[in-house]
């Protein structure tokens, strides 16, 4: 009996310190990739990424990274083609995060920033069924609530967006494309709760303003666009989102 216990106690020890080692092996492997991404070297992050892919199949964690990595590499793509080829990457990379993680914000909002651009290389308008589906992963993932301030501030921020880029269109002639939900004054309110969660994101600032320069409140624009241009640099398209705060500015101070 007391060569079982030992024997029983002996191998939950070793499965225990594999856990550890499983834990600590993969975190490395993101916090790596993190940083690279951080430092906006976006193709080393995916082959970092890519290595973590085939050592932890199907992990959410991986899955969502690649996904994002892959947004950032689209995003500097000047071939339309090629860039909506790698959009498509991405939005299935975040599918399969979804699937492995149906419980995680995350998975939900990379999901939706894949189709969101997808809908955007294509034309909003011409893929009302994408746009709905973004909006319902955005949803989705303000619902779950976890993933800390920044995936929930960054999901606000998406959907007010979305709301505030369909809104441009006519109502009726949108509504006959399933897209009547979009509203201005709501996506207002969803810049100002990305705001509130994460307060330091120069894009939050800039479009917050755009849309209420939309709607005539060129006061409010103006406090917008002068606290961008004090929030540190933190995304790639940074510097030039806020020299066109500077732009957006002088239009503001015209109206005044």
């Amino acid at each position: 009996m007391k060569k079982l216990t030992s024997l029983f106690l002996t191998a939950l020890i070793i499965g225990l310190f594999s856990s550890v080692n499983f834990a600590q092996d993969l975190e490395s492997y993101l916090a790596k990739a993190d940083s690279l991404s951080d430092a906006f070297k976006f193709n080393e992050a995916v082959t970092v990424l890519e290595k973590a892919n085939q050592k932890f199949p199907n992990n959410w964690k991986v899955l969502w990274r690649l996904s994002r990595e892959n947004i950032y590499i689209g995003n500097a793509t000047k071939d339309d083609d090629k860039r909506e080829a790698i959009y498509e990457k991405a939005f299935a990379l975040a599918d399969q995060a979804v699937k492995a993680g149906p419980d995680q914000a995350v998975t939900y909002l990379r999901r939706a920033i894949a189709n969101g651009k997808i809908a955007l290389s294509k034309g909003v308008f011409s893929v009302g069924g994408i746009v709905n589906a973004a909006r319902a992963d955005l949803k989705k993932a303000i619902q779950l609530g976890n993933g800390g301030n920044y995936v929930q501030a960054v999901a606000h921020y998406v959907l007010g967006r979305t709301h505030a880029k369909v809104s441009e269109k006519w109502k009726p002639a949108r509504s006959v494309l399933g897209l009547g939900w979009a509203d201005l004054d709501i996506a207002l309110k969803e810049y100002q709760k990305a705001i509130d969660l994460y307060p330091n994101f120069v894009m939050f600032y800039v479009d917050y303003a755009r849309a209420e320069m939309r709607n005539d409140n060129y006061e409010k624009a103006k406090q917008l666009l002068e606290k961008a241009l004090t929030v540190p640099n933190k995304d790639v398209d940074d510097p030039k989102l806020k020299e066109e705060a500077k732009k957006l500015l002088k239009e503001v101070n015209e109206e005044l």
